[in-house]
């Protein structure tokens, strides 16, 4: 990947809301350049989306976050793509990861209510035949979330639209 798709990235990072125009000038290229760039991230599956950080704290409909531990034990026919597949297929699984470590997947769930997240990971992922256990942390607090500390929001310009 060349410097400037990369750059690229980074700012989207940093602010997915920036216009074309700035993106173009903190690349010191012209718009046309920045468009094709996005463009061609898009196609390539790079750019999934771009999406907002929320701080539920402040709405009136707070939402229940859980960061959930999955351990599962394969067969010769099943693999971890096939349970990834299974899982991501739920509207109330935010984020879905392999990872290393005690347990085989992280997954983040998101719901209206404790019990409601606990039906969920009660009624759905763990009646998966290959999942052998799940462990549930709730999110009591969140202080920082995307790169976006909660408490020093006010100081962040990243949160001003103009536009």
């Amino acid at each position: 990947m060349d410097e400037t798709r990369r750059e690229l990235l980074e700012l989207l990072r940093e602010n997915a809301r920036y216009e074309v125009a700035d993106l173009a000038r903190q690349l010191g290229v012209d718009a046309e350049t920045v468009e094709e760039h996005l463009a061609a991230l898009e196609r390539a599956g790079v750019l999934r989306g771009y999406t907002a950080v929320v701080d539920w704290r402040n709405v009136d409909e707070e939402r229940v976050r859980a960061s959930v531990e999955l351990n599962v034990e394969l067969d010769r026919e099943t693999g971890y793509e096939d349970i990834a597949r299974r899982i991501a297929k739920y509207p109330e699984v935010r984020e879905l990861r392999l990872v290393s470590g005690d347990y085989d997947f992280a997954i983040e769930v998101e719901g209206e209510s404790m019990n409601e997240v606990s039906q969920f990971i009660s009624e759905q992922i763990a009646p998966i035949p290959e999942i052998t256990q799940t462990v549930t942390h709730y999110v009591m607090e969140t202080y920082k979330e995307a790169g976006i500390d909660f408490e020093r929001a006010d100081e962040d310009d990243r949160l001003t639209y103009s536009p």
